[in-house]
């Protein structure tokens, strides 16, 4: 029998290069409790951002629509 050479699942996309939504620039389109909606400046995509703490919720104070933000990779930071 020969050994499985496949790639598993929990590893795909790990080493990946990024499609570039952390190259982009976005304009706040909306927030929605614990929804903030994005689009990209240049390329025009609209993301949709979840937040994962239900006890911390997204508020249009703290991102006000028009207001121009950068996504930043977690996996890329220094380890603490």
């Amino acid at each position: 029998m020969k050994p499985w050479v496949g790639v598993v699942a929990s590893h795909c996309g790990m080493d990946y290069q990024q499609s570039g939504i952390f190259d982009e620039e976005y304009r706040v389109v909306s927030v929605e409790n614990q929804s903030l909606t994005i689009q990209g400046v240049r390329s025009g995509q609209v993301l949709t951002i979840v937040a994962q703490n239900a006890g911390i919720p997204l508020t249009a104070a703290d991102y006000p629509p028009g207001q121009l933000i950068a996504l930043s990779d977690p996996w890329s930071g220094p380890v603490h």
